[in-house]
This record gives structure tokens, C-alpha cells and sequence, in this order.
């Protein structure tokens, strides 16, 4: 079944591909090795014929498998319960790791770190090779074996590569903590998984500010049974309490251990354990295999964000987020450099994003909407001083952009010659549905096509395919990386995803797509709002008011509304103080429309997670004076603060 396979833009697109991004491109390149003159001839095909479609990638993307699957996809459990590649053997640590630690590759940087406090510390291939063969040997000798959980609460230190990828070779379990979490949140997730290993640091820093890891994976610890060996980064090398017969510094472990084997996986075996959040409930745990991560990740890069051999990607990409092991695993296999950025983006300076871009050759940076903003309010119009040569391209992911924070990135960074590839999917997907091809022609904001392989469609309340309105995300098969279920939790994992259509996965987003191929995200579709009637999403009528370039912030949300059922409330963050408030409105109703007039109020910030997403529930629960769930991702209690009552 077909949902929508289009691909393009309006009559009047923004970026427009140059002859260079054009004949660089890995996935024109291998159209052309499979006889395909056109991508909506491919997605097709990558829908319709699975079996050549992934064993076609695996092979043009040099993806190895220890042994060759014997079948690509068995779905005789039911749909939503897959198993991929079966009969097939791969390991992370051999793509990522082993396979380039000698040849032309070795002496090349795997892994780089910028840290929050102006560090900088980076892995060679071969080093990182080096350091994962002996982790894993020391995990090995500490009991640890094929199944058994790890958490990792880390910094994004080349330690937290290692100790993933040393996870990995033994076919152990990787449980990812936000380096921001409190004891709780940290306690939760080793009670879920049963984790045996925790592997923190003595503590980071952000915003300059110390962050006490240990002290808090402790405290953590005094609440939890399961964990039989704590292993510590020195990172500050500032000291850490430490509890003799379960702690042990990550560099007092044995410098020779006796080898340990890579375990031949089984593609479905997994490796990744990634807790996410919601309003009500306890955390659930999207379950990731070998197998999935090795593909889908591998795919995305190569093919969606147009990864070389040779490259060097940055972001800002905590360990608490999936993408991390998408980044990990779809840069390192291909070769390419990963930088990986701590903190925000304009400290310990305004400009930090492109000396980084500068200071590492950088060739695709990541850059979410919110840190755009936040470079944009910090820097103005001001010259870029820093050498961008290196630049091909941006990236971005996981929220919605307003068009003149886009532009300003397109054309003042950018200098209207590189392209913007927007992304968007999630931890369960686990990486992108819709994407905007470098190759193509694209609108500004938006995506212009579906990933290779993703037969996406937008669908009303009947579960129909719609043009130019806003519907539901969703997914018409099933892929490569998808979860397996939730661990533990399969009745909640099929009704979460596959319950509001039969054999359909509903993602949770708004989104449109036009006849012409035009991809938008709306936001979430819990944050829908509905005024007289109106179905619209959060994004919409926050990128209308940023139009606005006094407003640096905005986060809207619907309240009830006994007249209309619900009304807009805008929660703005202003450039400058002594703002006009009154014009500030009239120009916010002129942006949006009357229909839609906005309650505006003035916040000094507003609440976000540790990577910057704006936690619209969050301040919805608040304004209106309900239970704010789960706030183990929230950067800062006192934004939180900062939001009024509700008053009718």
C-alpha cells in the first residue's frame, strides 16, 4: 500500500540544488548503479519490493554482515512486530569501529569533543578501536555478557563512545541517561531495565555551571538494587565520592585485559534501550537492534543527509537523545568524522557553532531551530569572522521551523549556497520519515519528500490520505530501526502506535503535504488545537509571530474556551525590555489573524528540555494549574516558574 510518494516544492523554491551538491550526492549516485532516473521511481520500488530494496543497500552502503540474512523481512507475528534480516549476523562495534582501524582510515579523527567549559579532546579511528576492544574486555571481566544492561549517564566524552560501542561488541544492552537527569529520573531507568553497569562521570559542566554526575547517579543508586559496578569518568578530575567494591575509575580498569570476542549478533538482538517521556505514566523504553540501527542509521546518513567517507559532522547531541546512536552509528560506519558539541550553542561564546565549523573542517552541521534562534538573538546581522569554507550543508531536527529563523540561516550563514536538509522522525522511528533532499529543490521550512524506504502519508480523522490540510503522520508499512516494542511492554508499544487505524502507525505528529510534494510538521498532534472549530497545530501560529522580530521565543497553547472550545495563548520571550506591549499584540493578532487571536504573555524564558525542545505540555499544566507529569527532561525549573495562571 501506497501512502503519499511525492517529492518536490512550490512553483517558487528556496534552495535550489548547485551543479556540486548535484554530483557529490551518494543517493543519485546509486539511482543511477540501480537503472532509476527519478527518487519517486525508487521510493516506490523501496516500498513495493523490500527484499531487493535493503539487500540493495546493505550492499551499496558496504553495510557487512557476518553472515548474510537468509530473509530480509519476516512479519509473520503480525505487522507491528517485524523481525529483519533474519538468519543474518552483524555487530555495531565491527561497522563503527573494527573495520576501520587500519588502512587509510586509522590515523583519521573518529570522535571529537567539544565540551561546554572550551575542552576539546579526540579519538583516531584506530584509537578508538584501541580503547573499545579494551572497555569491552574489562566489561568481560566484570561479569558482563551478552544481554545485560548498561546505563550510560555521560557526558558526550569520547568515553561514552567507547563505552557504547564496548557495549555493543560484547552484545550487551545500552540504556542512554540525560547527563541533566536528576537521581529519579537516572533511578527509573536502571529500575526498568535491570541495568548491571552504570557508567557515569565525575561531573560536566553547562553553562560553565558544575553538573555533579556522580554525586546524583548516588543518590540514584540508594534507590535502586540491580547495579553491581559503578565505572567514573575523571572528566573535571575534581574528585567524586566513591564506594569501595562497586566504584571504579574508568582509568584504574586493567590497561591489558585478556581479549574479549565480538559477538556475532543476531540482527534483531538488541542494543539500545531509549527511555522517552510522556505527560502520564512511566517512561518507555523503545527497544533498538543490531540490525535496524546498522541499516536505518547507515541509510539516513548516506542517503538522507548525504554522509562521505572522509566528512565531518557536528552537533549538539546529548547521550539522553536517540539521536546520539544515530549520529554514532550513521557517521562512524561511513567513515566520517563525528564531533560531538556539549552544552548550547552560544557558550562559551556567541560564535561557538562556527568556530567549531572552522576549528574542525566541518562539512554538515547540526542546528535545531531553537539554537538558530539563539544564535540569531546573540549575533544579529554581525559578519561571520569565522572560516565556513568546509561547509556543504546544515542539518536539523526535532521541532518545526519558522520560516525567517530559516531564512536567516539559509541566507545570512549560509550565503544562499548551502542546503538546509530537514529531518524529521523520532527515538522510535529511530531516525527520519520525511527529510529534505539536498538534490532537490526545496521550500524554505519544510521537507520535500519521504526517506527511502518510509511510505509515509498524511491522514485525516478517517484515516484517508489528504492534500493541503492538516492531518495525522503516518507510516503505511513497516521499516529497518523501527522498535521492535517497548521493553517489557508490547500491549502499550501496539496501542501507542498501531491502534488508531488497523496495520497503520499513527507517529504522533501534524503534518500537510502538498500535491506538488511540499512536507510540513505541525507539531505534536497531543499539542492540537482546535478554535471555532479550526484544527491547527502549535508551529503554525508560532512561526506567524515570530514574523515579529522583536519576539526571540514563543510556545503557544490551546486553553478551554467555552465560546470556541478552546483559545490561543502565546507565552512570548522578547528581545529587548521596555517593549510596547500593546503594539506587541496587535501585531502578534495581525500575524496570526483574528481567528486565531492570541492571549500574549511575557516570559523572561521558556521551559525546554536539555536539547532544546519546547515542553508545550509542560506549560500547559502549569498555566493551567494541573500535575505537570514527568519533568526529568526540563533544563530549568526556573523557566517553569516564569509562566502565569490561567485566569478566564
Amino acid at each position: 500500500m501506497l501512502g503519499q510518494c511525492v517529492f518536490g516544492t512550490s512553483s517558487s523554491p528556496a534552495w535550489i540544488p548547485t551543479e556540486e551538491i548535484i554530483s557529490r550526492n551518494r543517493l543519485l549516485a546509486a539511482m543511477k548503479r540501480w537503472g532509476y532516473k527519478s527518487v519517486e521511481d525508487l521510493h516506490t520500488a523501496s516500498i513495493n519490493d523490500p527484499e531487493w530494496f535493503w539487500r540493495a543497500v546493505i550492499d551499496d552502503l558496504d553495510i557487512e554482515f557476518t553472515r548474510p540474512p537468509a530473509t530480509v523481512l519476516d512479519d509473520s507475528a503480525g505487522k507491528p512486530l517485524p523481525q529483519w534480516f533474519v538468519g543474518g549476523g552483524i555487530n555495531l562495534a565491527h561497522l563503527c569501529s573494527h573495520r576501520h582501524a587500519s588502512g587509510d582510515l586509522a590515523d583519521r579523527d573518529a570522535i571529537v569533543y567539544e565540551g561546554d567549559n572550551g575542552a576539546r579532546r579526540a579519538l583516531t579511528f584506530a584509537e578508538l578501536d584501541r580503547h573499545v576492544r579494551r572497555f569491552a574486555a574489562n566489561l568481560s571481566g566484570l561479569g558482563v555478557g551478552k544481554g545485560d544492561r548498561i546505563v550510560l549517564f555521560t557526558p558526550v566524552v569520547p568515553e561514552t563512545a567507547v563505552a557504547f560501542l564496548a557495549a555493543a561488541m560484547i552484545g550487551a544492552v545500552v540504556v542512554p541517561a540525560f547527563s541533566g537527569y536528576g537521581a529519579e529520573a537516572v533511578a527509573s531507568r536502571i529500575r526498568s531495565s535491570d541495568a548491571v553497569v552504570l557508567i557515569t562521570a565525575d561531573a560536566t559542566t553547562r553553562r560553565g555551571k558544575r553538573v555533579p554526575l556522580k554525586e546524583t547517579a548516588d543518590e540514584a543508586l540508594a534507590e535502586t538494587t540491580s547495579i553491581r559496578t559503578v565505572i567514573v569518568v575523571r572528566n573535571l578530575g575534581d574528585g567524586a565520592p566513591m564506594v569501595a567494591g562497586r566504584d571504579v575509575y574508568w582509568d584504574d580498569l586493567e590497561a591489558d585485559p585478556a581479549p574479549a570476542p565480538t559477538v556475532d549478533t543476531d540482527p534483531n538482538d538488541p542494543v539500545v534501550i531509549a527511555y522517552t517521556s510522556g505527560t502520564t505514566g512511566a517512561p518507555k523504553g523503545i527497544v533498538h537492534s543490531h540490525g535496524g540501527l546498522a541499516v536505518k542509521c547507515g541509510v539516513d546518513a548516506a542517503y538522507g543527509f548525504d554522509v562521505h567517507r572522509g566528512d565531518v559532522v557536528a552537533w549538539i547531541a546529548d547521550i539522553g537523545w536517540m539521536l546520539y546512536g544515530v549520529l554514532l552509528i550513521g557517521v562512524l560506519q561511513h567513515g566520517a568524522t563525528l564531533v560531538l558539541t556539549e552544552g548550547v550553542p552560544t557558550y562559551p561564546s556567541r560564535t561557538r557553532l562556527w568556530e567549531i565549523v572552522e576549528r574542525n573542517g566541518v562539512t554538515l552541521q547540526g542546528i535545531a531551530p531553537t539554537a538558530a534562534r539563539a544564535v540569531m538573538a546573540a549575533t544579529q546581522d554581525e559578519a561571520i569572522a569565522q572560516d565556513l569554507s568546509t561547509l556543504v550543508a546544515f542539518a536539523s531536527t526535532g521541532e518545526a521551523w519558522d520560516e525567517p529563523t530559516w531564512r536567516w540561516l539559509f541566507d545570512h550563514i549560509g550565503a544562499g549556497t548551502r542546503p538546509v536538509i530537514n529531518y524529521s522522525g523520532g527515538t522510535e522511528v529511530p531516525g527520519g520519515i520525511i527529510v529534505s533532499y539536498p538534490f532537490l529543490a526545496a521550500d524554505a521550512a519544510s521537507f520535500n519528500g519521504p526517506m527511502l524506504g518510509m511510505d509515509a502519508a498524511v491522514l485525516d480523522a478517517t484515516g484517508a490520505p489528504v492534500f493541503d490540510e492538516i492531518g495525522e503522520l503516518a507510516v503505511m508499512n513497516t521499516w529497518p530501526g523501527m522498535t521492535h516494542s517497548f521493553w517489557r511492554d508490547t500491549d502499550r508499544y501496539l496501542k501507542t502506535y498501531w491502534d488508531t487505524w488497523p496495520d497503520v502507525w499513527v507517529h504522533g505528529d501534524l503534518a500537510s503535504v502538498s500535491p506538488s510534494g511540499s512536507w510540513k510538521i505541525h507539531g505534536r498532534s497531543d499539542d492540537t488545537m482546535k478554535v471555532s472549530g479550526r484544527r491547527i497545530g502549535p508551529a503554525e501560529l508560532e512561526a506567524a509571530l515570530l514574523k515579529d522580530p522583536r519576539i526571540v521565543e514563543v510556545a503557544v497553547i490551546g486553553v478551554p474556551d467555552e465560546q470556541r472550545g478552546q483559545k490561543v495563548v502565546a507565552f512570548v520571550v522578547v528581545r529587548d525590555e521596555g517593549i510596547d506591549q500593546d503594539d506587541l499584540v496587535a501585531t502578534a493578532v495581525h500575524n496570526v489573524g483574528r481567528s486565531f487571536a492570541p492571549t500574549v504573555h511575557l516570559v523572561s524564558a521558556l521551559p525546554k528540555t536539555k536539547n532544546g525542545k519546547i515542553m508545550r505540555r509542560v506549560i500547559r499544566a502549569q498555566h493551567l494549574g494541573e500535575p505537570t507529569g514527568d519533568l526529568a527532561a526540563l533544563d530549568s525549573a526556573d523557566s517553569l516558574a516564569a509562566i502565569p495562571s490561567f485566569q478566564n
